[in-house]
C-alpha cells in the first residue's frame, strides 16, 4: 500500500529519534544509524522499538548504498 507523504515527513525512530528512509520497494522505514528497520502494515508505520527488526549487514550495507546514492531520502533533515 505504501506511505503517504505527508506523514512520512513527520516520521521519526523512536529510539534515537533521528530521521528514518522509507524503502518503498520493501515496505519499510529503515535506520542507517542503528541497522533497524520498522515495518509499513497496510499503509501505517509500526514505529514500536521492540516490533523494529534488525537488518543484517549485507542488507544495510546494500541500503547505505542507496542513501549514499541519493535514492532514499530522509523523512526529516536534521
Amino acid at each position: 500500500m505504501g506511505l503517504d507523504p505527508a506523514l512520512a515527513q513527520f516520521l521519526a525512530c523512536p529510539q534515537d529519534k533521528g530521521p528514518l528512509y522509507f524503502v518503498a520497494d520493501q515496505d519499510l522505514l529503515y535506520n542507517p544509524r542503528l541497522a533497524r528497520a520498522y515495518a509499513i502494515n497496510d499503509g501505517i508505520p509500526v514505529l514500536l522499538i521492540d516490533e523494529a527488526s534488525a537488518v543484517d549487514p549485507a542488507a544495510a550495507a546494500a541500503l547505505d548504498a542507496r542513501i549514499a546514492s541519493d535514492e532514499l531520502s530522509p523523512t526529516f533533515d536534521q
